[in-house]
């Protein structure tokens, strides 16, 4: 059976640190689905589009990674897309209690789907999208802290 993961998130905007993780992860899995959410409830300070855009362009030339998007919960996309996995970054204590409670109920609605934590490297645990949005937000160079390639301006 082929093992497929997917990779879950907002990606406003795609990391290095969120590169790191994939890229750490790609061995273990034959098929990875960087998937984007959509949540109603949440403004996205870039387009949807625009992160789908520079995840394709990150991964492009991957075979085993796909890139897409879905609205829901993010166990019942995993049904659609025959995913047996569900991969998560942990940075922090308050990120393991949080992504903890996720994974619970994850399992308790899909007991066929296993979640999988990847820390991060230690030099790349204090990045995350919301400190790059405000350093965005402020005329600052948010570029060591994305992909290559990327421009945020």
């Amino acid at each position: 059976m082929k093992r497929t993961a997917v990779f879950p998130g907002s990606f406003d905007p795609v990391t290095i640190g969120h590169e790191s993780i994939v890229r750490r992860a790609l061995p273990l899995f034959d098929e990875l689905i960087i998937a984007v959410g959509i949540n109603s409830s949440k403004t996205s300070y870039f387009s949807l589009e625009q992160r789908v855009h520079w995840l394709k362009q990150v991964f492009g030339g991957e075979p085993s990674i796909k890139i897409t998007s879905f609205k829901g919960l993010t166990v019942d996309y995993c049904k659609t897309c025959n995913a047996q996995y569900i991969l998560r970054g942990i940075r922090t204590a308050a990120d393991f209690e949080f992504e903890k409670a996720i994974a619970q109920m994850n399992k308790a609605q899909a007991p066929e789907i296993e979640t999988v934590f990847i820390l991060p490297i230690a030099e790349l645990s204090a990045i995350n999208s919301t400190i790059i949005r405000d350093i965005v937000r402020n005329g600052g160079d948010a570029g060591p802290f994305v992909p290559k390639g990327i421009s945020l301006t």
